[in-house]
């Protein structure tokens, strides 16, 4: 048996992995439409925090599908060793979320902004969470 990770948790089901994860595609989509291609520093900032959501929420969906709970931990880096947990692409997504949160600060509460680079690197690491929420999902 797999121990539980330190930190708190919330039990959660399909329903709320489902709902999960269409609010993390909805970010991230928002996040794909936001980006601009000249690389607009107000609007990279915006793109990587709705990156940064996107991948939360589909590392919540992951984790209501397959471990039947989800971090609810103050840190969120702690979800990324329960994310790790999800099955055969756990330790991928864990790595995702995990480069994600580096973006999470910078991107929801800094004062400078993030640049264009950061945020389309940000969006790439989401949609290896929401895909790979969207498989197990799809296949579970």
């Amino acid at each position: 048996m797999t121990p539980k990770p330190s930190g708190r948790t919330q039990e959660c089901g399909r329903e709320q992995a489902r709902v999960r994860l269409t609010q993390a595609q909805s970010f991230l989509e928002v996040a794909e439409l936001v980006i601009d291609e000249e690389g607009d520093l107000e609007t990279a900032g915006v793109a990587a925090a709705l990156a940064v959501l996107a991948g939360i929420a589909a590392a919540d969906a992951a984790c209501c599908f397959a471990l039947g709970r989800r971090s609810r931990a103050q840190d969120h880096r702690q979800a990324v060793q329960l994310v790790a947990e999800v099955g055969s692409e756990g330790k991928k997504l864990s790595n995702a979320l995990g480069r994600l949160l580096d973006v999470k600060d910078g991107a929801h509460y800094g004062v400078v902004f993030v640049g264009a680079q950061t945020a389309k690197g940000a969006i790439r690491h989401a949609k290896v969470l929401v895909d790979g929420a969207a498989v197990l999902l799809r296949t579970g």
